[in-house]
């Protein structure tokens, strides 16, 4: 059995500091959460399922803008900061927007899609692929043909010359 040696009082945390309630917090407020440090209270437990590929975020063309243009007029030590954690963006999608912007990507500015770029294909490469396939087609044929042959010459007791040796199948 633990005894406590200083009892505390009920607005006193462990540390001797009183104890901070509602709009008295230390800290900013986190991007993860309401602006008034409250936590949201959910309707039933929390899902336990864990999607199987969680979603990434999408930033529109006008927000990327309104926050380009909110970090353009940040001149105070801080401000830039602060805008970041309160929208929950990181320095990197700064740069890269600001990059899109000035090559005039954000007029049709889309989320890229991931991976190699597709190649364009060589016109002579879908035509050999054409000729491919149309000759295969026609060994196939040409394979059922022979045989048959062969079914027919053993059938009626003609020998067949045999195959050279650069003729084996």
């Amino acid at each position: 059995m633990i005894k406590m040696l200083h009892p505390m009082s009920v607005d006193q945390s462990p540390v001797g500091e009183p104890e901070r309630r509602g709009d008295e917090r230390s800290e900013a407020p986190r991007s993860g959460g309401s602006p008034t440090g409250e936590r949201a209270v959910a309707s039933g437990p929390p899902d336990p399922e864990v999607p199987a590929k969680p979603q990434r975020r999408r930033y529109s063309a006008e927000y990327r803008l309104r926050i380009l243009k909110e970090a353009d007029r940040c001149k105070k030590p801080g401000e830039l900061g602060a805008l970041l954690r309160r929208e929950g963006l990181y320095s990197s999608h700064l740069i890269t927007w600001r990059q899109q912007r000035d090559r005039g990507a954000l007029v049709g500015m889309r989320a890229t899609k991931r991976g190699p770029k597709a190649r364009p294909v060589d016109p002579r490469v879908k035509q050999l692929e054409a000729e491919n396939r149309r000759l295969q087609r026609k060994l196939q044929r040409a394979e059922t043909i022979i045989t048959l042959q062969k079914k027919v010459a053993e059938i009626l007791g003609i020998p067949l010359k045999p195959l050279d040796n650069d003729e084996s199948d």
